[in-house]
């Protein structure tokens, strides 16, 4: 009689010497994206050499995370906040934003929520809003990727966004 392939490949596994794995320090992060789960780890040891330990950029900058947010949204005209990085979007609605905004050749600027939870609860708690990506243009909070793609269809993000593009070209 034919035994399940599971049963067999689990008798192997189990027949073979425990591996003892050296105990270090790691920190675990794991995130969602259209369903899938993804986990990095990110070695904590104190043995490291610094230029090769995990480091935050927003917390040495000296400024709170909602200062950070606040100052994004000011000085930039059109600042998304979003799973991944505009060249490298990390989930679909954070590509679809994407694609729509540089459809008007214009600059982006981006922040990568998925870097820092701290940032994304500062990005929620600044917009009242809990879903990502979020899109800012001229200061003002426009919302996510469905937001975005129905202002397109209706030509009303092409007006939003003419001041933008001649504010470049001029300087």
């Amino acid at each position: 009689m034919a035994r399940p392939l599971s049963n067999i490949l689990l008798k192997g596994i189990a027949g073979l010497p425990a591996v003892r794995v050296r105990s270090t320090s790691t920190v675990f992060r794991s995130f969602n994206c259209n369903g899938m789960r993804y986990s990095t780890t990110v070695p904590n040891d104190p043995d490291t050499h610094e230029d090769f330990q995990p480091n935050n950029k927003l917390e040495s900058s000296g400024m709170s995370l909602k200062d950070i947010v606040e100052q994004d949204v000011k000085d930039n005209p059109v600042m998304i906040y979003m799973k991944g990085v505009p060249d490298f979007p990390q989930c679909g609605f954070s590509s679809l934003a994407v694609r729509v905004l540089k459809h008007y050749n214009i600059p982006l600027s981006a922040r990568n929520i998925l870097e820092d939870p701290e940032l994304k609860s500062a990005v929620k708690s600044f917009s009242n809003w809990p879903t990502f990506p979020q899109i800012f243009i001229k200061g003002e909070f426009i919302g996510g990727s469905d937001i975005i793609l129905n202002m397109h269809q209706s030509g009303e993000l092409k007006e939003k966004l003419q001041d933008v593009a001649t504010s470049q070209k001029s300087e």
